[in-house]
């Protein structure tokens, strides 16, 4: 039998929020340094790029963000840092400050084929049958899964007039789960899985690959799941289809995470910023409802961060994630070749 998962990344929806490296609270001094930082940049007419940790120190709150960079790989797997009046202040602000305050975790990487690092997550309407439609660029309720990096950062601007609360989910404890209750599914998981080349990924010749969605490198616990991607695999003609053991693994990872003793549900409010492991949680959100008025929209800036105290992942990610090595850079959706 696969040995237990157990870290200090395991947690049930109760325990994370009891965590002191969980939630965190800005001070007024780290409000005002982060102010300040935000003028300057005005100021000085910084670019997003000239934004380095060097350029725009933050010497307060950087003693802080050291501790969630270090928790986010060594501890419970996810930090909500709350407290920055995103409210007062414009979207061009809001976009540097989150920015200023993820580079200072780990180093953005690319979202899209055009190269966007800071991503507007928002209902931008859609039509089910539009190939731009995605379900961050919807209202509809999301399926836990996980980001092609390492750690995601997401700033709430606005939240919806209701719904869309956040949910996260700690993998090391669904795998202890599965393994407590079907071993035999659990050693499915731990195979090889096709997964089709997502529709934002043009650059990326492989119409398909495969990878595990449980793995263990370095004795470290490694989860990646995105199914709606496995499904689309599965479904071309030229591969075979889903076994029925290989279902009920993943209809058995669904239900787990569906389940509230698992998982833990919130509501991010303007100026709360999540962070997540993406190899030790997933992630989902619910079903939302916008206010009629554009500017009171739910919006929340969501930016993919490699960082540098990753672990090492199982090569069969190199498909997905072009390193493996701990600490490179990697992950992200990288835009298609010059000419």
């Amino acid at each position: 039998m696969r040995e237990l998962a157990t870290t200090e990344a395991s947690w049930t929806g109760g325990e994370l929020l009891a965590r002191d490296d969980f939630q965190h609270r800005l001070d007024d001094a780290e409000i005002a340094e982060l102010r300040a930082a935000a003028e300057r940049i005005v100021a000085d007419n910084l670019d997003l790029d000239d934004l380095e940790p060097a350029a725009v120190p933050l010497p307060t709150l950087a003693r802080r963000l050291t501790r969630i960079q270090d928790s986010l790989e060594h501890g419970s797997g996810a930090a909500l840092l709350q407290g920055w009046p995103a409210a007062d202040h414009d979207l061009a602000t809001n976009r540097r400050v989150h920015w200023l305050i993820s580079r200072h975790v780990g180093t953005p990487v690319s979202q899209s084929a055009t190269g966007e690092r800071i991503f507007h997550v928002e209902n931008k309407g859609y039509a089910p049958t539009d190939p731009r439609d995605r379900g961050p660029s919807s209202s509809r309720e999301l399926r836990f899964h996980s980001d092609r990096c390492d750690v995601l950062s997401f700033l709430c601007v606005r939240p919806a007039l209701s719904g869309g609360d956040s949910f996260l989910v700690s993998t090391p404890t669904i795998h202890d789960a599965i393994r407590a209750r079907r071993p035999d599914l659990l050693e499915e998981l731990y195979g090889l899985w096709y997964s089709k080349r997502h529709t934002v990924d043009p650059a990326n010749p492989q119409p398909w690959c495969q990878q595990p969605i449980f793995a263990r490198v370095d004795d470290r616990f490694v989860a990646y799941l995105l199914r709606v991607l496995i499904d689309r695999a599965y479904a071309m003609p030229e591969l075979p289809d889903l076994r029925p053991s290989q279902r009920q693994a993943l209809d058995l990872i669904d239900d787990l995470c569906a389940d509230p003793t698992f998982h833990v549900r919130f509501r991010q409010e303007a100026g709360d910023i999540l962070f997540a492991n993406n190899f030790t949680t997933l992630h989902s959100r619910s079903e939302f409802v916008d206010a009629p008025e554009p500017e009171r929209r739910r919006l929340i800036l969501r930016i993919w961060l490699s960082v540098p105290n990753s672990r090492r992942l199982p090569d069969a990610l190199a498909c997905t994630f072009g390193a493996t090595e701990a600490g490179a850079l990697r992950g992200g959706i990288h835009p298609p070749a010059a000419g």
